[in-house]
């Protein structure tokens, strides 16, 4: 049975290459019938915080992932922090120093500055000398009366070739020569990344090691700890980096780069993982739009590219407003509230009251919107009895000589109207066209633009529901006095 992994660093927040690497650990365990596991990578303790871990773990799941065994979900293998798990590290690191694979290290980071700038100078790649590979005892106990506390350094071969079959990038050739000896074990006893994940997916059973590729220069040291303590090494698959449009590593300046930071936008979690799962991989077919559960279906590492992906965020747009489209309106009211209310549109306690009309505010404006809290962009049209020309084009439909008895024939038909309800909002046209032989744009043109400002917008016909009879003949009494 496969098994897979997700180790994040909770030193941040979930960021979007992150959740790229754990929706693709979920899609593979779900399609091969195997098991995903969430553990946590604490061992940089300056940097590491409940907060993020927390932040993590909730944009999972608000993502739709789950996992069958890990952080606070439990199984057989745990405990699943790796601080938690020095005691489990300790005898490999014994077995190691017994069997002469790894030693003890003085050096001071003085010292080793010194080596990387002398490297550097002569124009090579930093690496340890490996100076305190053959420390006498009298030497050791010298260096413990100075008062230097040791770190446990891994004894790397001669001029040993390396070899990585990766499954989404082939095989990748490494010569031990080019790493140097290497921190298993921090002087304050906290094993370093590299030796407690090899550790750590050998002993929960982990079949297949699917992460970024910025991983992959780690491979080589994990493979040579696997095999000096005899363990069987697991499969690899490194997925390409993601970029921004301009095909530079994914930062903030290209925009928003954590899960939350979309989740807060408005963007709904299977628009995002739909989006996530088209950067690297490559579905058969052209459909590019995919439930989780399709994903689960489709989704095979052999299909994942090693190419780098883009971060478009118009097709991430694209894709998220078709979403938006598909969802239960009551939905996207919900998740438009906080962001009308941030807004200024309205307040907490016009919610329960208003809710029948903001559903219709929604519903007319939701098939404009990339997410939704661009829904704040869209509704001004909505508030407020005062109309503000949106430009000269607006202006001068208005300055048309038959547009003010339009109008006055128009608010009399409102102020007459037994309701202002989607019926009147129907037939009221037909009705002015009658009474005033105004017919096609001459007809709706000065409407529009009296009622909203605009010249474009959502149709005219729910606008005219939406206001209702208030706020229509406030509007077209300011437009008449200062507009005119």
């Amino acid at each position: 049975m496969e098994r897979v992994r997700f180790a994040p660093s909770p030193t941040g927040h979930l960021h979007i290459g992150g959740a790229r690497t754990a929706l693709f650990n979920y899609l593979y365990a779900r399609h091969t019938g195997g098991k995903f596991l969430v553990r946590i990578e604490d061992t940089d303790l300056n940097r590491s915080t409940e907060e993020s871990e927390k932040v993590i773990l909730e944009g999972l799941r608000w993502l739709g992932i789950d996992w069958d065994e890990g952080i606070e979900v439990g199984g057989e293998h745990g405990p699943y922090r790796s601080t938690e798990r020095v005691g489990i590290y300790n005898p490999y690191v014994e077995k190691l120093l017994a069997e002469g694979r790894a030693y003890l290290c003085y050096c001071s980071e003085e010292e080793l500055e010194k080596e990387r700038e002398e490297a550097l100078k002569r124009g090579e790649m930093p690496r340890y000398s490996g100076k305190c590979r053959h420390l006498t005892k009298e030497q050791k106990e010298a260096y413990e009366k100075e008062g230097r506390k040791p770190v446990v350094r891994f004894r790397v071969p001669d001029d040993e070739l390396i070899v990585v079959e990766d499954i989404v990038r082939g095989r990748v050739e490494f010569n031990s020569k080019d790493i140097g000896d290497f921190i298993i074990v921090k002087s304050d006893g906290i094993p370093v990344y590299n030796f407690a994940v090899t550790i750590d997916d050998y002993l929960m059973q982990i079949t297949t090691v699917i992460r970024g590729e910025e991983h992959l220069s780690n491979t080589p040291r994990q493979i040579l700890i696997y095999k000096a303590l005899g363990f069987e090494v697991p499969k690899f698959a490194h997925v390409s980096l993601i970029l921004g449009k301009d095909r530079t590593k994914m930062s903030k300046r290209h925009g928003s780069t954590w899960v939350e930071q979309y989740r807060d936008a408005g963007y709904l979690p299977e628009a995002i993982v739909n989006f996530l799962a088209l950067l690297g991989w490559s579905p058969e077919g052209e459909e590019e739009i995919f439930s989780l559960e399709e994903l689960v279906e489709k989704f095979d590492l052999n299909r994942v590219v090693k190419n780098p992906a883009v971060f478009d965020i118009d097709k991430l747009n694209h894709i998220n407003g078709i979403y938006i489209r598909k969802s239960p309106i009551e939905r996207i009211v919900e998740l438009a509230i906080p962001h009308l209310v941030n807004a200024g549109f309205i307040t907490e306690n016009d919610i329960n009251e208003k809710k029948e009309w903001l559903t219709k505010v929604v519903e007319t404006v939701r098939d404009g919107l990339s997410f939704v809290g661009d829904i704040v962009n869209h509704v001004n049209i909505f508030f407020g009895e005062e109309v503000k020309l949106e430009n000269e084009e607006a202006a001068e439909v208005l300055k048309q000589e038959h547009v003010l008895g339009l109008i006055n024939e128009f608010e009399t038909m409102v102020k007459e109207a037994e309701a202002i309800d989607s019926n009147f909002a129907q037939n009221v046209f037909k009705e002015l066209k009658n009474r005033t032989g105004a017919k096609g744009k001459a007809l709706f043109m000065p409407i529009r633009v009296a009622l909203t400002g605009q010249v474009h917008g959502p149709e005219l016909v729910n606008i005219i529901e939406i206001l209702g009879r208030e706020t229509i003949i406030k509007r077209l009494g300011f437009v008449k006095e200062n507009l005119m």
